[in-house]
């Protein structure tokens, strides 16, 4: 690979357009701010262990954006996570949630680094991923049992057996009774919770949520992530769950993992012990703490990412 930074910006004709494609063997941005320290962060070394289900090593995804800037959005992200456990990711806008759980899921490349499921390798549009994205994003004309089991018809699972699963899952989401409903009946958190039994049809090993709730009003929000915590309870999914809301990840995580600005890194990593279920009402002194130092850490690296230059 090539060692020239890049300066200029590459012909029209270049493949090297989008996320997922290494740009011609760019070397990081030399104007890009250097990876330093966040004040108040707790030490992240990830420990890759024997019980690891996922494992992200030395991941980097770099491309030219279609204004024709350079984007370096993640860098050097490594990760651990042990089957069933339940993963918050936190971060400021921009740096790169979203874009690593397109990586994880197989829709997108990195421009370096390893992945692996299982002991094996991500491919393509990965199978034993569900992925919930931000929007519901169900085909307003099919109803409700046809919109969830759509990944089975995609991958082609015996009819009766993903039918009876369907329904097992529009069951546990409190949806029994709406399987012949159409998306506009539903209310938005009904739409969600279609949106989590669909990318559960195929009973995936993994299940990557990215901001699922954050379209939805406070009180739907809560009750949400209520009726999430019960689901993970009742299936024992591995979970990688993007979010914005501090509480929200203290309530529902086993761990979060605090990502820095572009480009996005893991800086620190906090252990959730209170024991479930959790109620919305708890609010212990070690979980207020937790809260606050999360918020030092996401306000100390806002802070340096917004500092000025020295001339």
């Amino acid at each position: 690979m090539s060692s020239q930074p890049a300066t200029a910006k590459p012909a029209a004709t270049s493949p090297a357009a989008g996320p997922g494609t290494d740009p011609a063997g760019l070397a990081p941005d030399p104007q890009a701010p250097a990876a330093g320290p966040v004040p108040g962060a707790p030490p992240y070394a990830v420990r890759h262990t024997a019980d690891e289900q996922f494992g992200v090593r030395g991941m980097t995804l770099r491309y030219w954006s279609k204004d024709g800037s350079y984007v370096e959005a993640l860098s050097e992200v490594d990760l651990s996570i042990a089957a069933g456990e339940f993963v918050a990711l936190l971060g400021p806008s921009g740096c790169g949630k979203s874009s690593l759980l397109r990586i994880l899921c197989g829709l997108n490349k990195p421009t370096s680094g390893e992945i692996d499921f299982n002991g094996r390798p991500v491919g393509k549009a990965e199978r034993r991923v569900g992925l919930v994205p931000q929007a519901a994003t169900l085909m307003p004309w099919l109803n409700i049992l046809e919109n969830v089991l759509m990944p089975a018809r995609i991958l082609r699972l015996p009819k009766q057996q993903a039918r009876e699963r369907a329904l097992e899952l529009l069951e546990m989401t409190g949806l029994a009774g709406f399987e012949k409903h159409y998306p506009r009946q539903l209310s938005g958190g009904m739409q969600q919770r279609a949106a989590i039994a669909r990318a559960l049809v195929h009973d995936p090993d993994l299940l990557l949520m990215d901001e699922p709730f954050a379209a939805l009003d406070a009180l739907t929000r809560e009750r949400m992530s209520q009726e999430l915590q019960a689901i993970w309870m009742a299936t024992g999914k591995t979970v990688v769950f993007v979010t914005h809301s501090i509480g929200e990840a203290v309530f529902l995580a086993d761990r979060i993992l605090v990502m820095s600005a572009r480009p996005g890194r893991i800086v620190s990593e906090f252990t959730v012990t209170e024991e479930r279920p959790r109620g919305l009402d708890r609010g212990s002194a070690a979980e207020a703490d937790m809260t606050a130092t999360i918020r030092r850490v996401l306000e100390g690296d806002a802070a340096r990412d917004d500092a000025p230059e020295e001339s």
